[in-house]
């Protein structure tokens, strides 16, 4: 049986705030209408997921639209990893990923540039 690693929720949310502040300046300052939240479990074994309307297509975006959702999963990554140290690499690749989405970048072009 395999054990997954036990990193608690006030740790795990630590590390996505972690990952979210190492994001460079210059591609904060654009990120729009967002929120990030953690979740336990997710759908059919993600690590995260975005949901919304890309930076690219937000031409039609109104004022009053409800934010964009990043959920990062936190029992689908922690079964993948190992160490702490693997968890903080993990967050931090999905919190990109889905950023990345966010960014209107797809799952074929994140897995070119290792983000996948």
């Amino acid at each position: 049986m395999v054990t997954a690693l036990d990193v608690t929720l006030e740790r795990f949310e630590e590390l996505v705030a972690e990952a979210l502040d190492g994001i460079p300046d210059e591609l904060a300052t654009h990120i729009d209408n967002v929120v990030v939240r953690v979740r336990d479990d997710s759908r059919a074994g993600l690590l995260g997921l975005y949901e919304g309307i890309p930076l690219t297509r937000r031409e039609t975006y109104g004022a009053l639209a409800m934010p964009d959702r990043i959920t990062i999963y936190r029992r689908p990554i922690l079964q993948r990893c190992q160490s702490e140290e693997e968890v903080v690499d993990q967050v931090r690749i999905t919190v990109v990923h889905e950023i990345a989405h966010h960014f209107g970048i797809d799952d074929d072009r994140l897995h070119e540039l290792g983000w996948g």
